[in-house]
């Protein structure tokens, strides 16, 4: 109680915190709304808290619960503060609820939720007399049970609430007294519960069998029914008040046998429980009544009329009005017996005026007949024809109430068999269609496979023009790379061994002039000569691009790359740290894409060259994910990649990123060196 209290109040000062500073905002926080709700129904439903409170806590419940989205746990709130008003006996609250819950559950699909909507709804219509509508309901719910998928729930739950159901149905049906249906609907809440392992309705169960016996005559069996329920009222805590009931079941029984001694005893034994009859007056009045009662039937007069009297008093005094017809009656039946007509007319009276006050037409016809039969001839007369007015009305009803159960049963099944009906007709009306699109689109399929036969004939020939056309064109496209490459590898010698030659010999006679003379233009020749040497070296470059074009066969391909960043690094003096992948397979990556990712890095290196300033490098390949991503890494003076213009060198990048369908990232500041990344799919 005090860990509910605590999160009450932390619920609602954190409530309250939001609604300060956020005034328009709802509460958006399931698990906070889930608190409150749950506090302010445990509060509700709190008997130590005055009526109004409970109420009010109730309505903050049912406040928030407006707000929560359409689902199971809408759902299961809201029957939870429908309990609250149920205890509060605010029936009407309690009914609209369920009938709120019970549409909602069809919205969203929850059978489950539906079947204990009808069945909560069911208890209202019960307690108000409204037993034909309490049966419909409680039938809409046993058919949800009966049909429901149980691997997708507790299996135990769903039998325990069938049993339940199927109970409340039974003591319906036992009432107006369609004894054969209530017995075999009893049995079947008797295995729901066994099949659920929970005890708690079994004593009710077999009480019920054993009213139904008793009406059968069957009373061996009715009372071996009642030792049952209390066998099995011992495994809950109403095993006192189970005790009491099934004794005064069982003397009841025996008075039916006019086994009067048995039925005393009985009787006796129920009395003898004291202390919880001084809680419970109605059931000690009750017990003391039937007592009375077996004691005048088998001429035992002691304590007679007294135990009837002590009755009537406790039972006016707790204003148990059916208790009081009953006894009543019993003292008129004592004293017309005695030959006291006028007392017994008294008391018959009572119980006429009070079976018309609380609608009790059974009992009413019994003081019919005791009135008929005590007073005088005219009045005797009137009451003889009211009898029998009213018991041909009773069994009328009871036909009618029976044919109205019955009728419910049977336009249930009525419909479930036309949904079959339905059903079979549409898998008929399904198949025919199936069958007539079948035959359809194999009429289609063999008209298309003609069309494609002949399409495929033409397409053969016209690959094999294609491919002859295509082998044309591979061998022209083979020599013309064979005339190109031999025209690089020219240039690169050309250049190589004569231009760079040439001026190699100039540089060393520039040299040799500035060792032997001293004429003052040594300074002004130096620079020439370190002019030349950077001819030299761009010569050098422009050579090994030439004959580089295309990565040599007998050279590993990552050796490439590592010969590639290590001579051009040496040449421009710029320290690098060249990590691979091992997991990288370079012999099965496609050639095109080893080319491009190497003339990516040729390219990359020349901008750093050219305009970075960088001191070091630093060159990663990685494989992630089924790619290889190329990392480009300097420590130059990085430029602005939001406003610099890109030259050609970062387009051809691109475009070659591009025909890998690959990504690239330029990325750099001024000031903190540039990183290119480059992400190509295997």
């Amino acid at each position: 109680m005090l860990l509910r209290l605590f999160k009450l109040i932390i619920s609602i000062s954190f409530f309250f915190f939001i609604g300060c500073n956020k005034p328009n905002e709802v509460i958006d926080n399931d698990e906070l709304k889930s608190n409150l709700i749950e506090n302010y129904i445990d509060s509700g439903r709190n008997a130590k808290n005055s009526i109004e409170e409970r109420k009010n806590n109730l309505e903050k419940a049912y406040g928030i619960y407006a707000t929560l989205d359409d689902n199971t746990f809408k759902v299961e709130k809201i029957h939870e503060i429908s309990f609250g008003y149920y205890a509060l006996k605010d029936y009407e609250r309690y009914r609209k609820l369920n009938e709120k819950a019970l549409k909602l559950s069809g919205l969203i699909n929850d059978s489950l939720n539906m079947a204990r909507s009808y069945a909560y709804l069911g208890i209202f219509y019960r307690r108000s007399e409204l037993l034909d509508v309490a049966y419909e309901n409680f039938y809409e719910a046993e058919k949800i049970y009966s049909n429901i998928n149980k691997e997708n729930y507790d299996a135990k739950e769903i039998a325990f609430d069938h049993g339940k159901v199927l109970i409340d149905m039974a003591r319906i049906l036992q009432r107006i007294k369609d004894y054969s249906e209530s017995e075999a609907i009893t049995i079947r809440a008797i295995e729901s519960f066994k099949e659920s392992e929970k005890d708690r309705y079994l004593p009710l169960s077999y009480s019920n069998l054993g009213l139904i016996a008793k009406y059968f005559e069957q009373y061996e069996k009715a009372i071996e029914y009642h030792f049952k329920a209390i066998e099995y009222g011992k495994k809950n805590k109403k095993e006192i008040s189970q005790t009491i009931t099934s004794y005064n079941n069982i003397g009841i029984v025996y008075r039916s046998e006019k086994k009067y001694d048995k039925a005393k005893e009985y009787f006796i034994r129920a009395l003898s429980f004291e202390d919880f009859l001084d809680k419970n007056p109605g059931t000690y009045a009750r017990l003391l009544d039937n007592l009375a009662h077996v004691n005048f039937l088998s001429n035992d007069t002691s304590e007679i009329p007294e135990l009837f009297f002590k009755a009537y008093k406790i039972r006016d005094s707790i204003d148990d009005k059916q208790g009081m017809i009953t006894n009543a009656l019993h003292i008129a039946e004592y004293y017309r017996n005695q030959g006291q007509d006028s007392i017994s007319a008294e008391f018959a009276l009572k119980a006429k005026d009070i079976s018309v006050e609380i609608s009790n037409n059974e009992e009413l016809l019994k003081s019919y007949q005791i009135l008929s039969e005590v007073l005088n001839s005219d009045e005797g007369v009137k009451y003889a024809q009211a009898h029998i007015k009213l018991n041909d009305s009773l069994q009328k009803d009871e036909r009618l109430f029976k044919d109205k159960f019955a009728r419910i049963r049977y336009e249930t099944k009525e419909i479930a068999e036309a949904n079959q009906q339905i059903s079979r007709e549409n898998e008929i009306l399904i198949i025919a269609i199936l069958g007539l699109t079948a035959l359809f689109l194999l009429g289609y399929i063999i008209f298309r496979q003609q069309q494609s036969n002949k399409e495929l004939l033409f397409a053969q020939t016209q690959q094999e023009a294609n491919q002859e056309i295509y082998r044309l064109l591979l061998n022209q496209q083979i020599k013309l790379e064979e005339g190109r490459k031999l025209e690089q590898q020219r240039m690169s010698e050309e250049l190589h061994d004569g231009v760079l030659g040439r001026l190699f010999g100039v540089r060393l006679s520039l040299d040799g002039i500035n060792q032997r003379a001293n004429d003052g233009f040594t300074e002004a020749r130096n620079k020439y000569i370190d002019e030349l040497k950077g001819i030299e070296k761009e010569i050098r470059l422009i050579s090994h691009d030439l004959s580089s074009e295309t990565l040599p066969s007998d050279v590993a391909y990552i050796d490439a790359v590592e010969n590639l960043i290590s001579d051009l690094c040496d040449a421009h003096k710029i320290k690098f740290e060249f990590n691979n992948d091992e997991e990288i397979d370079w012999e099965h990556i496609d050639d095109q894409k080893k080319v491009n990712l190497f003339r990516i890095l040729q390219e990359s290196l020349q901008n750093i060259f050219k305009h970075s300033g960088a001191k070091s490098i630093k060159i990663n390949f990685d494989y992630i994910e089924d790619k290889i991503n190329l990392t480009i890494l300097d420590d130059g003076i990085g430029f602005n990649s939001t406003k610099v213009k890109k030259g050609i060198g970062l387009k051809n990048i691109t475009s070659r990123v591009s025909q890998m369908s690959g990504m690239v990232q330029f990325l750099s500041n001024k000031d903190s060196g540039t990183q290119v990344s480059v992400s190509v799919p295997v």
